[in-house]
């Protein structure tokens, strides 16, 4: 049933995805940041951690259980698993690409979810959207192209966080009716927590650069801590925004995120996308756009679906 709170409070629920769109780019400027002080392995760590300890004392004050059903738990324990990969890929991403780069080529995410709901789930796709498809994966080369010159097969790593969360979603979509938004983050960053401790083992074994494990500066935790406190509000701000205005009506404002990505590296890191990076972002942002218009015109009757106003990172 759809919450009644969705018709009476839009413009509270557009305040909040916006406010998740000025977040998201800063925590990850911030991860950028942290990239060349510390593993990339820590920065998931103390994300996560930091999303547990946010997040469980706000599940108990909601009184929303932590329990999750026996059966969900090896779907839940994937859906970690995929969060903690795609972030990780993120994070990679952003130690060799221009914020808004990186932003705009995990943008072909929702491209790579209609193509897996129509081969995978059977969901019906029309031609239209299917030609948007195209249109931005196109855009998402033209900006690969000049990364791709310069740091090489690093440039791919933006597309490997688009494809992981698109499998992410998928398994979202496959419990999200049988669990309770917050909680379901509250175990993941409990989960995370607990699986990254035997991998910082692994890596100090073994000498996986990525995941050892060094004790920062205290300016440096302070910008650890930072992104962790970002990233978990920036999503609280996206599922609570779901509550208060239609997921049709919120979807089309994330490309928001590409041009504050944009200002937020020109003024962190003077960064620019160049002139043909410039037109893959328009060319991707126009595509997803147009087959986000296209969705709500094929399931205007439907009830809101919070996973097609899912967040990239």
């Amino acid at each position: 049933m759809t919450d009644h709170r969705t018709l009476d409070r839009p413009l509270l629920g557009i305040a909040l995805m916006l406010g998740f769109c000025l977040l998201i780019p800063l925590g990850d400027a911030i991860a950028k940041l942290l990239a060349s002080r510390v593993p990339v392995g820590q920065i998931v760590f103390v994300r996560f951690a930091t999303q547990a300890l946010i997040l469980i004392p706000v599940s108990w004050a909601l009184g929303q259980s932590l329990r999750i059903p026996r059966r969900l738990l090896p779907a839940v324990l994937l859906r970690t698993v995929l969060q903690m990969a795609g972030i990780t890929a993120m994070f990679n991403a952003l130690r060799y690409l221009p914020l808004a780069d990186a932003v705009a080529i995990a943008f072909v995410m929702p491209f790579i979810m209609l193509l897996l709901g129509k081969y995978v789930l059977g969901e019906a796709v029309g031609i239209h959207r299917l030609g948007a498809c195209l249109i931005g994966f196109v855009g998402t080369l033209l900006v690969i192209q000049p990364s791709f010159a310069v740091v090489g097969l690093n440039a791919l790593w933006p597309l490997a966080v688009a494809f992981i969360f698109a499998f992410f979603m998928l398994v979202t979509r496959k419990i999200a009716k049988d669990t309770q938004p917050i909680p379901l983050q509250a175990v993941s960053g409990l989960l995370a927590t607990g699986l990254m401790l035997p991998l910082f083992w692994l890596g100090n074994s073994v000498g996986i650069e990525g995941l050892s494990f060094a004790l920062p500066h205290r300016d440096t935790w302070l910008l650890l801590a930072a992104a962790g406190i970002l990233g978990t509000v920036a999503h609280l701000m996206m599922t609570w925004s779901l509550h208060y205005a239609p997921a049709s009506t919120l979807a089309s404002m994330q490309y928001l995120e590409i041009p504050i990505a944009t200002v937020v590296g020109w003024l962190i890191f003077s960064e620019l996308p160049n002139l043909l990076a410039s037109l893959g972002i328009c060319l991707t942002v126009a595509a997803g756009l147009y087959a986000i218009l296209r969705e709500q015109r094929a399931s205007k009757a439907a009830p809101p679906d919070a996973d097609r106003a899912a967040p990239i990172a």
